[in-house]
């Protein structure tokens, strides 16, 4: 459709279709919506995204979202320092935080291995995790990827590596649906899930 709108619609789309999930459909129903809203509104949404770059920022441990150089759950001196979780997105810390069931620190990778879309172990926050476990502080890391293809061998890999370190190497156990996301799971599987979880053979 390019050529199709002036320039600013057309800027716009494409934008909008660089984000993740939205295609060339989704992205022109958007631009078009935010036509038709009251100026206030579209206003309103593009004061939300420009604070949000200028206020929040990655932890400094655990590469959660902060507005500081720690999160919250990193200041929270009342959290077991000797559990790592490890989770793909920050979206997935709320997931397991909804389940009540762990009181532990967590370590965002920021995403998964997926060689299709050229994203291995140097574009994951792979080696701060290993430098956190450094120490005797550390004795459980549980490997919470998603139970999808990428999910299972960025767990794979982190069992293999963290193997050596001779620390307690666990995975979520079963009952979240292969193939699905944290962030849809209800707090109930995934709290099953966090309680069974079982040690990772490499």
């Amino acid at each position: 459709m390019t050529g199709l709108y002036t320039e600013p619609v057309q800027d716009l789309i494409d934008e909008l279709g660089r984000l993740p999930g939205v295609g060339p459909k989704s992205a022109q129903r958007i631009a078009f919506h935010l036509l038709k809203v009251p100026e206030q509104d579209a206003s309103r949404l593009a004061h939300a995204i420009t604070e949000v770059k200028r206020r929040v920022q990655f932890c400094d441990t655990c590469f959660n979202i902060a507005e500081s150089a720690q999160c919250e759950l990193c200041s929270d001196s009342r959290r077991d320092s000797s559990v790592i979780c490890v989770v793909e997105e920050p979206k997935d810390i709320v997931a397991v935080e909804r389940t009540q069931e762990f009181r532990g620190r967590y370590h965002v990778l920021q995403g998964a291995i997926n060689p299709i879309e050229g994203i291995g172990p140097d574009q994951l926050r792979v080696r701060e995790l290993l430098e956190r476990i450094r120490g005797d502080v550390v004795q459980e890391v549980i490997l919470c990827t998603n139970p999808n293809i990428e999910g299972e061998a960025t767990a794979m890999y982190l069992a293999r590596l963290l193997e050596p370190v001779g620390i307690n190497v666990t995975r979520i156990a079963s009952g979240l649906p292969v193939g699905g996301d944290l962030d849809y799971a209800d707090e109930l599987t995934l709290g099953r899930a966090l309680e069974g979880r079982r040690s990772v053979e490499s």
